[in-house]
């Protein structure tokens, strides 16, 4: 709405909205394996031994491609990870972009308190940068990931 307001066309929009989608990288740590299989995505015997380990899967998204990025035992060593992805992600991939151009976003699955707690601890994690949204998944999303993933964006804001 901000982009039609300054006067940008309908193909104006939709192209700066496509270039913000490529200047992200997302990070959603999957609580059960159980949805994920259901898909097709990972096979009933893979996702029978990551549940049975307690495996926390974290998966990536970078421009419109999903990948698997990193397992943990616990949602905490999945949340280190995410952060240290973040992180990362800042030094290199938006190494020349300014600062206060960058936003970090929450996105939860049917557990907002501890998409709240997450949301404090990358502020503390990432002092001055800019905190953006708390929301929950998408159900497109959701509905392969299930009860209790986090995610956490790093994205490059054109426009305020």
């Amino acid at each position: 709405m901000k982009l039609a307001e300054q006067g940008k066309s309908a193909a104006e929009i939709k192209q700066i909205l496509e270039d913000a989608g490529k200047e992200s990288s997302i990070y959603i740590t999957i609580a059960t394996l159980k949805y994920l299989a259901k898909g097709g995505r990972l096979t009933p015997a893979a996702a029978a031994i990551g549940t049975m380990l307690r495996l926390k899967h974290v998966l990536t998204i970078q421009g419109d491609k999903l990948d698997s990025f990193s397992k943990a035992r616990t949602m905490q060593q999945a949340k280190k990870t995410m952060l240290e992805a973040i992180h990362s992600d800042i030094e290199h991939r938006f190494a020349d972009v300014d600062p206060g151009s960058l936003r970090l976003d929450v996105a939860y699955t049917d557990n907002e308190e501890e998409g709240k707690k997450f949301q404090q601890e990358l502020a503390e994690a990432f002092p001055g940068y800019r905190l953006g949204f708390l929301d929950p998944l998408t159900l497109s999303v959701s509905c392969h990931t299930g009860d209790g993933a986090l995610g956490v964006a790093v994205t490059r804001v054109f426009h305020d």
